[in-house]
């Protein structure tokens, strides 16, 4: 009863201190970071931009990101947020004629995948730079209370977790006696047991209620005493993705707490209910571990990410079982070996260490190699470990290693027939119970490393930090209702997947001015969907696309329809390119695949005792080994057959609807295209100009044909429609087929 007495008085100094810091405001910071932006940071632009754009690492929470703009006298001129299209992207359109000078950007995303917040403003230029504006960097340092409530969390939830695995794995195998009815075990045992698991209970359920509080704060940007009230974090619990995980947590440990209660209830009247309430105990809290790596650093990681997440949960497993177990043994053992003495406490002592060394041991492994793999998504160059992230890391290593070193030094003495050279240290710990209290308490020094590591925020890679040149074309000599104009377009963020295209246009333009645009891929043969622009501000349109969907060569076909009617056609040439896409995923790297295999094979080696004794009760004569062969051999064979008919199919499919053209168009189709075009065509193509049957249908068929089957129709015409008189070259057959893509659209 002593050592409960003094448990309760450390838990409740711990809250005390928690208290007197929750007050303390709290830097925001964030496990993200940004992989492209436009404009970069500290960009002198000759003009002012259109918008602002910042893809991140990770998806955004719309509900709590903000972004404004300011500027030099900090005056608000725009405010924006995450984009309905994309939620890694924040964008916010500009006002038109911003005047030179100096803008500051104040981002505030909150990450989706645990939570946490950029504090971060950023800097451009319009003009010229200006001298003393600079923006601020986000904090790579661990907020102090998040340290806190991830402590006490993982320290309640850990040893939860240890205990009913300690009393499945180890003390019911090792002191089992179906005498105790209630749960196998000696009465004494089962009430100290029952004890730790209760207080370990309500520390997580503590924990878990301060980790709201605190993401409160951090999302509405809010003091301790605010962020206690409901209509604050309610909002962050059903509408945020951190939020949802937490609900699952909370309901998985309602449902331990419930079957704990039902094996406190039942004991007496239905002893034998005891120990399934237990053991299904350790299945539920195996969840919550596991909802803890949902909101962990792999969840944001480029490599892998739903992999990273798994060698998460092992990772956190492993570190239950052992670590959890061993302060979960320190606790019990007192009153589990007080009847005994001499050698009687001391056999009793072996069999249960022998027993939780087995197990310590697998689970040391296990840690070993889930960490390693899980350090080289983020540790990749000597800069990544020179960073906040890097130094938590390494002191997270040391304190793990002395733990370990104590671990084996137990694990030495257990077996001192095997280990006689080391007889001198095995007298020192004969006895175990000192040592074994101060591992437990080093545990607890490791918990603390471990809390400030899942606070501080990784690395950013280098790829992220180099700048990118946005795709941009401009058209000087551009003429609309009769008057000189501009037009420049900018695809953002420029390479494969969704873009946005950005058309500005610098003249006299009515309200009611058309613009129309079309991707082109020449190499494919290929044309994207034809897309009418929005009408932003004063010469601005808009609009976005998948077009881009391989790197290469691509064109712009850009129609702008005036009052009157008239088109003008403007073509722009594009060189897409690796660099300016938006990295999402990141392959493996060597030692990504290394640390991974090394995972794969302790996972086995761990399992190779439960495969054993599955082995054991196999049926193995030659007649079931036969047929399971055979229908092992079968299932590969339709599984790989399967997918290479579905493969071949869409391979069929694509090759039968938009085969590699064996004649590409070389011929960029612009207004001089259009005008050279139009001219061969009334010369060349007479017979098509008459209104007739045939040329209707071909009309009607323009925008289905690809350029090289309007090109061959040049030649040998289609169907009944006759082919163009005269000499004609490539190139003058290229601008036919230009115009004649008009022709469809004029109707």
């Amino acid at each position: 009863m002593r050592h409960l007495i003094q448990m309760n008085r450390i838990f409740y100094g711990v809250l005390l201190g928690i208290l007197l810091l929750v007050s303390a405001p709290t830097p925001t910071n964030a496990h993200g970071y940004i992989v492209r932006a436009i404009p970069e940071n500290r960009a002198v632009l000759e003009r002012a931009p259109t918008r602002l754009q910042y893809w991140f690492s990770e998806a955004l929470e719309p509900n709590f990101s903000e972004l404004n703009l300011r500027d030099q006298n900090g005056d608000i001129l725009a405010s924006g947020g995450v984009s309905e299209d994309d939620n890694t992207l924040m964008t916010v359109r500009l006002p038109n004629n911003l005047p030179d000078g100096a803008y500051i950007v104040e981002l505030r995303p909150a990450f989706a995948s645990d939570g946490h917040v950029i504090a971060e403003s950023r800097v451009f230029f319009v003009g010229e730079e200006v001298g003393g504006v600079a923006g601020q960097g986000a904090s790579d340092t661990a907020v102090p209370l998040e340290v806190i409530w991830r402590a006490i969390t993982y320290a309640g939830t850990l040893v939860l977790f240890g205990v009913f695995m300690l009393y499945a794995l180890v003390l019911v195998p090792a002191w089992g006696n179906l005498k105790h009815r209630a749960g196998l075990l000696p009465p004494r045992v089962m009430t100290r047991l029952n004890w730790i698991a209760g207080i370990a209970l309500l520390v997580a359920f503590i924990g878990n209620g301060l980790a709201l509080i605190q993401q409160t704060m951090t999302f509405f940007g809010i003091g301790f005493t605010q962020a206690l009230d409901q209509n604050f974090w309610s909002v962050v619990r059903i509408g945020s993705r951190f939020g949802d995980i937490w609900n699952i947590r909370m309901l998985f440990l309602l449902v331990v707490a419930a079957m704990f209660a039902a094996s406190l209830y039942f004991r007496r009247s239905q002893p034998e209910t005891v120990r399934p309430f237990w053991i299904a105990n350790a299945w539920m809290m195996s969840l919550v571990l596991g909802s803890f790596s949902v909101l962990s650093h792999a969840a944001g990681s480029l490599i892998l990410p739903w992999v990273g997440i798994a060698v998460d949960w092992l990772h956190a497993l492993a570190v239950g079982l052992w670590a959890g177990g061993l302060v979960a043994l320190v606790l019990v053992l007192p009153v589990a070996l007080q009847p005994y003495t001499d050698e009687t406490r001391r056999f009793a002592l072996i069999a249960v260490l022998r027993r939780f060394s087995r197990w310590a041991l697998v689970c040391v492994a296990l840690v070993t190699v889930t960490g390693i793999y899980s350090a080289s998504n983020w540790i990749i160059t000597p800069r990544d470990a020179s960073t906040n992230f890097g130094l938590s890391l390494f002191v997270k290593l040391a304190l793990v290693m002395v733990l370990i070193a104590i671990g084996g030094l137990h694990h030495i003495a257990l077996r001192p027939a095997k280990y006689t050279r080391f007889s001198a240290l095995i007298a020192r710990v004969n006895t175990f119970l000192p040592s074994l209290r101060f591992e437990a308490i080093f545990v607890f020094i490791v918990l603390g490393a471990v809390a400030w590591l899942s606070a501080t925020p990784v690395p950013i890679p280098e790829f992220a930090t180099q700048e990118v040149e946005t795709p941009r074309a401009v058209i000087n000599n551009a003429t609309i209702n009769g008057e000189p104009a501009t037009i420049s377009m900018t695809i953002s963020p420029g390479g494969t997947g969704v873009n946005t295209y950005d058309v500005q246009v610098d003249g006299n333009l009515p309200d009611t001015t058309d613009i129309q645009l079309t991707m082109i891929n020449p190499t494919r043969d290929w044309r994207g969907d034809r897309y009418r622009l929005e009408a932003v501000e004063d010469g601005l349109y808009v609009t976005a696309g998948d077009d881009i969907d391989t790197l290469g060569a691509w064109w712009t076909a850009m129609d702008i329809t005036d009052d009157d009617g008239d088109t003008t056609r403007y073509a722009f040439s594009w060189d897409i390119t690796s660099e300016a896409s938006v990295i999402q995923s990141r392959n493996p790297s060597l030692i990504n695949l290394l640390a991974l295999l090394a995972v794969l094979i302790v996972s086995g080696w761990a399992m190779y005792p439960l495969a054993t004794r599955v082995y054991d009760r196999l049926d193995l004569s030659p007649v079931t080994v036969t047929i399971a062969i055979g229908i092992v051999i079968i299932t590969i064979f339709f599984i790989v057959f399967g997918n290479n008919l579905v493969q071949q199919s869409r391979d069929e499919f694509a090759a039968r609807f938009n085969p590699e053209p064996n004649i590409v168009n070389t011929v960029l189709p612009d207004q001089t295209s259009l005008e050279l075009g139009e001219a061969l065509y009334l010369e060349h193509c007479i017979v098509w100009q008459s209104v007739s049957r045939d040329f209707n249908i071909f009309r009607d068929r323009i925008d289905t044909l690809r350029d090289e089957e309007l090109y061959i129709a040049t030649i040998d015409g289609w169907r009944n429609l006759p082919a163009c008189e005269g000499e004609i070259t490539v190139t003058e057959r290229w601008h036919i087929v230009n115009y004649v893509r008009t022709i469809a659209n004029s109707r």
